[in-house]
């Protein structure tokens, strides 16, 4: 197994008019969804070779994250040093990789460090931004917040949607939002937070998530992690269908993202699968799919090392479990 240490971010999407008549016609069918979602662990299960080769896929889709008030330089540092060597060198010896993580993703204040900490890679830092995690700070200010990061150094800006809008149905408003943060990020991408656990229906997140991507947005992501309720399949089917409608209609790939709550290695074997099955393995590549995780890499970490040596060592052996 060989992967690149090459990280190409997706070429940007253009965007395109709200269309409201689209986004009217738009349904989802709740049973469906959650049985499709029900039945995805039980028949996706791979073994061996072949969990240690999606594992080692699953790491190099990671954003690496810290979003504490706590975070210091020397946190931040030490996240950058595993984002850089993911893997115990042993363990990664013993699979024939060569990875990284797909980014890392701090708070502002914390980029100039993380890009000292990253230098001579290709991992590129991410910034949350617009007020994170509530987004309810003033326009302007979200605005001063995104070009500022920009400024500092940040390739990719996480930002948050104001939920309201959506609650409303007031499509209008969400769009000029997210185009003109879309048009702030510059040379940036743009990372929209749905924050799905705050938008009452499957069929709000659908349609929030075509307005994000009419207005330019590069991925669509579906959580702070800061929300009682974070990524759940359900909502990451409905959103990779609607990344599936947008790209049969403009030909344009739009990223996906989960975050919160994903924390196994078992975790993010379904997510692949259900990822694979639905927009193809296409996907399949840090320019257009990312797992939001702190805790995630850990526990991957120790299930190769079972592969690899037919043991598990403690949970406190991997500092980022």
């Amino acid at each position: 197994m060989t992967y690149s240490r090459d990280m190409t971010l997706s070429a940007r999407n253009p965007g395109l008019p709200l269309d409201a008549d689209w986004l009217r016609r738009v349904r989802v069918n709740r049973p469906a969804v959650e049985r499709r979602c029900a039945s995805l662990p039980g028949r996706r299960s791979v073994k061996g070779e072949y969990q240690a080769a999606w594992l080692a896929k699953a790491v190099t889709l990671i954003d690496l994250t810290t979003l504490s008030g706590d975070d210091t330089p020397g946190r931040v540092a030490r996240l950058c040093a595993k984002a850089r060597a993911p893997l115990r060198p042993d363990l990664a010896q013993a699979l024939g990789v060569d990875l990284h993580t797909a980014a890392v993703c701090v708070y502002h204040d914390m980029i100039a460090p993380a890009l000292q900490a990253l230098a001579g890679t290709p991992i590129p830092v991410a910034a949350v931004s617009t007020g994170f995690p509530a987004g309810l700070s003033p326009f302007a200010t979200r605005l001063a917040e995104i070009e500022a990061s920009v400024a500092a150094g940040a390739a990719e800006i996480d930002i948050v949607i104001s939920r309201r809008h959506v609650l409303l149905g007031n499509w209008p408003a969400l769009y000029d939002e997210v185009r003109t943060f879309r048009e702030a990020c510059g040379p940036a991408h743009l990372k929209t937070i749905l924050a799905t656990g705050e938008l009452g229906t499957l069929q709000n997140v659908a349609r929030a998530s075509l307005v994000c991507m009419m207005a330019g947005a590069d991925f669509i992501k579906t959580s702070t992690g800061k929300e009682p309720v974070n990524a759940t399949l359900p909502v990451g089917l409905v959103m990779m269908r609607a990344i599936r409608d947008y790209h049969a209609a403009t030909g344009v790939k739009i990223g996906f993202k989960p975050a919160g709550g994903i924390s196994t290695a078992k975790d993010a074997l379904v997510w692949l699968a259900l990822l694979k099955e639905e927009l193809g393995s296409g996907w399949l590549s840090p320019a257009l799919f990312r797992f939001g995780a702190s805790s995630l890499l850990g526990d991957i970490e120790r299930q190769i090392e079972h592969h690899v040596t037919g043991a598990y060592s403690a949970a406190c052996r991997h500092p980022m479990g």
